[in-house]
């Protein structure tokens, strides 16, 4: 085989389907290749690429901070089941990795790969993470929280339910023509907002609009600040965007360049400027998770107010190393200059007084 791809997630099926198209031999390592996928998949129109699997999209979004925002960015989910697909090309092998090297895999049942390894396992490490619990309930049924051809990216009004101070919003978006997911949503905190937490305050929303609660439910939890690898993919080299938790968009886009990469037997390693990139998102989760709870909303009423452009600057993007890194720094010195005295001071200096926060994805 010419590549090993260890991970069967959305990131390790992109790049093995990038590779199969360019004619190397291609296995891909999944511990269970069968098991659905019941996360729900969801990214900003514009960070696609063209051919992205699109289940379903809005033309607009919306934000409900100290005050309520309109985004003119379309919106999407994606389809799983298109996700999931591979060519005839890809050779998928049930197993656990032991033991890798750059030419090398040890599967848990003795078995040895070999090829250019790829490892699209997952985050590692980190403590600092995303959790939330949704359901699906009819789209007419969630329309007290969301309209038509729009997506509620944050909702940070407080359920008089919630038991901690930990912030958290409602995240509403139409996950099929007449389906919409409701969703309670820590974005960050360290560690995770215990679930349980997230239910209730789900559930007392829920309630408040006479809604009954379904019986099956979606459970998020995804690491803001694992530690990033050089020769991987996806959330296994760092892409997770330390702010939002999104990387799938990122994956999409990037597989066939490092597909190409594979290719031309170049190295697989993450830039100057890539970890210059990543360092100052991280700084800025770390000033997140210092905000007192009552500032989040504020904050974020703070980002709405922003322009277009520099909000996509912050929230990811680019392709460009460089693209990114001067968005990213235009972004934050805007925001930073448009916040009180007080925001800045907790900003440039954080503090690890609170447990959680959240940014927009």
């Amino acid at each position: 085989m010419d590549v090993v791809v260890v991970g069967g997630g959305p990131a390790g099926r992109a790049l093995a389907r990038a590779c199969a198209a360019r004619g190397l031999g291609t296995v891909l390592v999944d511990p269970n290749p069968g098991r659905l996928w019941r996360a729900t998949y969801a990214a900003w129109v514009d960070e696609l690429p063209a051919d992205a699997p699109v289940a379903v999209s809005t033309s607009r979004a919306r934000a409900v901070t100290t005050a309520e925002h309109v985004i003119g960015r379309g919106y999407a989910v994606l389809d799983n089941e298109r996700l999931r697909w591979l060519p005839d090309g890809v050779r998928v092998v049930a197993g656990r990795v032991v033991a890798r090297t750059e030419r090398r895999v040890v599967l848990a049942d003795g078995r040895v790969l070999t090829g250019r390894v790829v490892d699209a396992s997952g985050a590692v490490g980190g403590r600092a993470a995303q959790t939330a619990v949704g359901v699906v309930v009819p789209a007419a049924v969630a329309a007290p929280f969301v309209g038509a051809d729009e997506a509620l990216i944050m909702d940070w009004r407080r359920p008089a339910a919630a038991t901690t101070g930990d912030p958290t919003f409602l995240y509403a978006i139409p996950v099929s023509a007449d389906e919409v997911l409701l969703e309670e949503t820590s974005l960050a905190r360290r560690p995770g907002l215990p679930l349980r937490e997230l239910r209730l305050r789900l559930h007392a929303r829920l309630a408040g609009h006479g809604i009954p609660v379904p019986a099956d439910e979606e459970r998020v939890r995804i690491t803001l600040d694992g530690r990033a690898r050089d020769g991987a993919f996806g959330a296994a080299a760092g892409w997770i965007h330390p702010a939002t938790g999104y990387s799938v968009a990122a994956a999409l886009r990037r597989a066939p360049v490092v597909a190409d990469a594979i290719v031309e037997g170049r190295a697989v390693r993450r830039s100057g400027v890539e970890r210059t990139v990543r360092a100052l998102r991280l700084r800025g989760l770390e000033a997140l998770l210092a905000l007192p709870p009552d500032e989040v909303p504020e904050f974020f009423d703070i980002f709405f107010r922003l322009s277009g452009s520099l909000q996509r600057d912050y929230l990811g993007g680019h392709d460009d190393a460089l693209d990114d890194l001067r968005g990213t720094v235009r972004a934050m010195l805007r925001l930073f200059g448009s916040a009180s005295w007080v925001m800045r001071a907790r900003l440039a200096f954080p503090v690890q007084s609170a447990k959680s926060a959240g940014t927009p994805g």
